[in-house]
């Protein structure tokens, strides 16, 4: 079991399309691994940052998840419904799980143990996990265009970043401000 997740774990930092074109890594245990990838993921987003902003790690895993549907969701939506290719039938778990190996980057976020190292490492990180999941984009949804499956996720990553500013904004509006009356 853990020299599977590991193998998975390592073909998704790889970038090995290999990965997301197998149907041995979409089994039974694939949607554990992925979910675990993304709580990973989370944890080590929380322990990056807790050496500039003091973060909760619980908080942090369960945005992971969050984060994990809502990005499967708007790829699902947005690749699948909105701009198909032929015959194309992905099922949604396909996508999730495939979403879910594409954060793998994200757990060298661990290594950004000192202030100095967490802003590039969370930007080489990023571009990582985009780079991961636009290759299992294309991938999964067999896609011929490289520059498709980069709109697919770019589509969706402008819409998370939305949602993400309008939920922050509507509650900073919320918070008790120093009035003077």
């Amino acid at each position: 079991m853990l020299a599977e997740f590991l193998n998975i774990f390592f073909k998704s930092l790889k970038l090995d399309k290999s990965l997301y074109k197998d149907n041995k890594y979409f089994g039974e245990a694939s949607i554990y691994f992925a979910g675990l990838i993304m709580i990973l993921d989370g944890v080590a987003g929380a322990v990056a940052a807790n050496t500039i902003i003091k973060t909760s790690i619980g908080l942090s895993g369960l945005t992971a998840i969050l984060t994990w549907f809502l990005w499967s969701i708007f790829i699902f939506v947005i690749g699948v419904k909105i701009f198909p290719d032929k015959d194309q039938k992905v099922p949604f778990k396909k996508i999730l799980v495939s979403v879910g190996y594409a954060h793998s980057p994200g757990l060298i976020r661990f290594f950004a143990v000192t202030p100095e190292l967490v802003i590039p490492v969370i930007f080489l990180t990023q571009f990582w996990i985009f780079a991961s999941l636009i290759i299992s984009t294309k991938q999964v949804l067999n896609i011929k265009s490289n520059f498709k499956s980069f709109g697919i996720i770019f589509l969706s990553f402008l819409i998370i970043v939305f949602l993400s500013v309008s939920f922050v904004m509507s509650r900073m509006s919320a918070l008790p401000v120093g009035n003077s009356v």
